[in-house]
């Protein structure tokens, strides 16, 4: 039996749960001949992985650094990755062609939709980092009305609306000082590293919306525990990596519906055995 492989890079990638949950998939559609890795990788040395890779492999999950990194090194990317300038995935086709795609912003439409939010007429984005470029995108897909970012600088403030141009959505940008008034809107999405959002739990409303927090580990965070408290609906970081995975595993194998309810379970039994 000729092997098929597949894997996610980046720094650090010891606890990627990526090939949990592509384990996961492959079992539940009886992929036995497919396996997937995971390889420690920076910048400098992705161009020679990406080179030596043979016809065995089907395609590759990207983490930070290199979603950006890997866009030189493709023949072509989707319209959704250009617009974020991120790749996640990369297919490696029969004939030769590496293309990239981004999965984490239809992952994050596909979450919210499991949820029942699929359109909403404001939202507020906590942070400017790397994910919440992708957040935007996905709002601008659902989101009819105002998107305010709340930001540490005037630096973040800038890329905010730098991206907003770039994505055709007009954002309004606040300083991170008020972001409690964040909480009040339909649809908060929180992109900011573990317990950045900790001193908002205290602000949550009686009667909140819904939280996209996409934080996975540690979870949940404060913040989403108050909101899930108050009866808000809450999403978290375990939702969005599932979804994105779901949309990676179909681009890899050809498959037309990944086993979303088997990815989750394997996804939430290695979180509950890492504690």
């Amino acid at each position: 039996m000729s092997r098929i492989r597949a894997a996610v890079l980046g720094s650090p990638i010891e606890h990627s749960l990526s090939p949990v949950l592509h384990r996961a998939a492959y079992q539940e559609l009886g992929l036995a001949e497919w396996s997937y890795d995971r390889f420690e990788m920076d910048e400098a040395a992705l161009p020679g992985f990406i080179a030596g890779l043979g016809p065995e492999w089907a395609g590759l999950s990207l983490t930070m650094p290199l979603k950006r990194a890997v866009i030189p090194l493709l023949d072509d990317i989707s319209d959704t990755a250009a617009s974020v300038e991120a790749v996640n995935t990369v297919v490696l086709t029969k004939d030769g062609r590496r293309l990239g795609d981004n999965t984490d912003v239809p992952g994050i439409i596909a979450a919210l939709h499991e949820r029942g939010v699929d359109r909403v007429d404001s939202a507020a984005i906590l942070g400017a980092g790397a994910t919440a470029s992708s957040a935007l995108a996905a709002l601008q897909r659902i989101c009819t009305g105002e998107i305010t970012a709340y930001v540490r600088s005037r630096a973040r403030a800038e890329e905010m609306h730098q991206w907003g141009a770039r994505l055709g959505v007009r954002v309004r940008t606040a300083d991170w000082s008020q972001a409690p008034e964040a909480l009040a809107a339909p649809l908060v999405i929180a992109t900011t590293p573990a317990g950045a959002t900790d001193a908002l739990a205290a602000a949550v409303p009686d009667a909140p919306g819904t939280l996209f927090d996409v934080l996975y580990d540690p979870w949940p965070t404060a913040l989403a525990a108050a909101w899930s408290e108050r009866g808000g609906r809450l999403l978290g970081g375990l939702d969005l990596l599932v979804h994105q995975a779901v949309l990676q595993v179909e681009q890899m194998t050809g498959c037309t519906a990944g086993p979303l309810a088997a990815m989750r379970a394997a996804g939430e039994a290695a979180l509950t055995a890492r504690h």
